[in-house]
C-alpha cells in the first residue's frame, strides 16, 4: 500500500462509476424479474442485492434457495456455492491493495472490499496512480445504488408484466454471462475449453437421471471445480523464465 495520498476525490469516483451503475441497473432488473419468477419475495431479492453485489453468485444463490430442502443443507450449499463462484475476488482484492494509498486504514479496506466487482476492480486498477478511500467510495456508490434499485424495480415489475415478457427477461442474465466469457474465450483456448467443459458437465447434471437428483448448489460447485482442475492440467499457464544473469 502506497503511503502517498491520492489526489482523486469522491466526485471523480462518482464520475467513473456512473457507466457501471447504469449497466448494473439493467442487469439487476433482469435479476429481480428472475428471482420473482422463482417465487422469491421482492424484499428478499432486494436484501440479497444489498448484501452481495455479485450477479453470478446471486443467480446461483436464489436457485439453491428456490429449490428448497432442509435449512442446514440449503445454507451449506449457498455458502459453498458463493465461495467457489466468487473466489476470483480474493485475487482481485489482493491485487488492488497495491494501488491503495495511506488513507486506506483496515476498517476502510474491509468496507470497500464488499464492493470489489469485476467492473469496479477494472476501473480502479487501471488508474495510473494510487487511489484513496474517498475516490473508491465514490466509485462504488452509483454501482451499488444501480444494482439495488434495478433489483427492486425488476422484482416489482415481475408481478405485473405479462408472462411472456418475464420469460424473455429471464434470458438477460444468461446473455450477460455469455458477453463476459466470449471475449476471453476467443483469445485463450484454455478459457474456451473450461467454458465448454463446464457447460457439458452442467448439461449432464440436468439430463442424466441420477445426476439430476443432485441439488443445484452442489452441481455448481462440482462443475466449477472439476472444469477448473481439468483445464489447469491440460492448459497450464506458462511461467516466464527468468533471464540468466551475467556472470
Amino acid at each position: 500500500m502506497s503511503k502517498q495520498v491520492s489526489t482523486l476525490k469522491f466526485k471523480n469516483g462518482l464520475y467513473d462509476g456512473l457507466p457501471i451503475g447504469l449497466g448494473y441497473l439493467s442487469v439487476s432488473f433482469a435479476f429481480g424479474v428472475t428471482a420473482g419468477s422463482m417465487g422469491i419475495p421482492w424484499f428478499i431479492s432486494v436484501l440479497t442485492s444489498m448484501t452481495n453485489l455479485t450477479s453470478a453468485g446471486q443467480k446461483a444463490g436464489i436457485e439453491v434457495i428456490a429449490e428448497g430442502g432442509l435449512l442446514g443443507n440449503v445454507l451449506l450449499a449457498v455458502i459453498l456455492t458463493q465461495l467457489v463462484i466468487n473466489a476470483r475476488y480474493f485475487l482481485m482484492s489482493t491485487s488492488l491493495t497495491q494501488k491503495l494509498d495511506g488513507s486506506f486504514t483496515l476498517p476502510h479496506r474491509l468496507l470497500c472490499s464488499f464492493a470489489v466487482t469485476d467492473e469496479i476492480f477494472a476501473v480502479a486498477v487501471a488508474k495510473p496512480k494510487s487511489i484513496g478511500k474517498n475516490y473508491f467510495y465514490g466509485l462504488m456508490t452509483l454501482p451499488y445504488i444501480g444494482w439495488t434499485t434495478g433489483t427492486l424495480l425488476g422484482a416489482l415489475a415481475g408481478n405485473v408484466l405479462p408472462a411472456n415478457i418475464v420469460s424473455a427477461l429471464n434470458i438477460a442474465l444468461y446473455a450477460m454471462f455469455i458477453a463476459i466469457i466470449v471475449p476471453p474465450a476467443v483469445k485463450e483456448k484454455g478459457v474456451l475449453a473450461v467454458v465448454l467443459l463446464a457447460a457439458a458437465l452442467s448439461c449432464g447434471f440436468y439430463f442424466i437421471p441420477f445426476l439430476s437428483e443432485i441439488s443445484a448448489g452442489i452441481a455448481y460447485i462440482i462443475c466449477a471445480l472439476v472444469a477448473a482442475a481439468v483445464i489447469a492440467l491440460l492448459f497450464p499457464v506458462p511461467v516466464p523464465k527468468e533471464e540468466d544473469e551475467d556472470l
